[in-house]
């Protein structure tokens, strides 16, 4: 993920967001990232390295120092993100005030709730070993009116999923087990036997194969090889085939390139 908005700020080093895993460049990046990345700023995104970067590489020294002292007096730290975006410039007032409903209504969610809003941001955004953290430290979580089986199935549903992302298949077989186990959803037994289709090596457990009938089964069955032909015709496999029809230098470069590519894609994941 890249952010590329208007203004230009001359920043020599620029402000890495890890749980994102981007660098930004800008005091507009820094409020688009704020405004529409809540769950990923509200919790101790405030802080000491956010401040030097305001003093040193966006010359925000004022704004730095009235974010040290809101946070020395105790009062709503959520109320530093507000500040930053009033005067970064680049929201409106209503704007922020939208912002400032919508961190109040995240604060009033079941914390295993925001976690679990936390967790699935992190997978939209590809960073699929942040997100597993956060989904283990939900299932710690004791049995309550909110946590309930269909809440837990939810959580194992999410992990299964990051680990068929890192193509941690065995992990991803035993999470979406438990999901099922817990919930019962159809779509996740089907889950369960598109991955035994991948990987002879896993097997459903007696009473959960007994589920599957013959039509569930050839239902199934069509669907995968239509995501086995979509997956053919991706942007991905048409580019390692392009990259073979090159002549070997050219080939040689792409390769190189392309490894690189995924390498930082693997990263992030982690």
């Amino acid at each position: 993920m890249s952010l590329l908005l208007c203004r230009q700020e001359h920043v020599k080093r620029p402000y890495f967001m890890e749980s994102m895993g981007i660098h930004l460049y800008s005091s507009q990046e820094l409020s688009y990232v704020i405004f529409n990345h809540p769950t990923l700023v509200l919790d101790g995104f405030v802080d000491e390295r956010l401040l030097s970067f305001l003093r040193e590489e966006l010359n925000q020294g004022f704004l730095a120092l009235k974010l040290e002292r809101w946070l020395k007096s105790g009062e709503n730290p959520d109320e530093a993100l507000m500040i930053i975006l009033q005067e970064c410039d680049y929201y409106s007032m209503a704007e922020v005030g939208r912002f400032r409903q919508m961190a109040a209504a995240l604060r009033k969610k079941h914390p295993a709730d925001f976690m679990r809003m936390k967790a699935d941001e992190l997978f939209s955004l590809h960073q699929y070993g942040r997100a597993v953290k956060i989904y283990q430290e939900i299932l710690e979580y004791p049995s309550g009116e909110f946590t309930d089986d269909s809440f837990f199935g939810r959580i194992w549903n999410n992990l299964g999923s990051c680990y068929a992302r890192m193509f941690q298949l065995d992990k991803a077989f035993d999470a979406f087990q438990n999901a099922y186990r817990k919930a019962g959803q159809e779509a996740v037994l089907e889950r369960l036997y598109d991955l035994t289709r991948v990987d002879p090596a896993l097997t459903l457990s007696e009473d959960l194969a007994a589920e599957i009938t013959k039509e569930k089964e050839a239902i199934w069955e069509k669907r995968l090889k239509k995501a086995k032909e979509k997956a053919r015709g991706s942007e991905k496999a048409k580019e390692l085939e392009a990259l073979f029809r090159q002549d070997p230098i050219k080939r040689q470069k792409g390769e190189a390139d392309l490894v690189y590519q995924w390498k930082t894609e693997y990263r992030n994941m982690a």
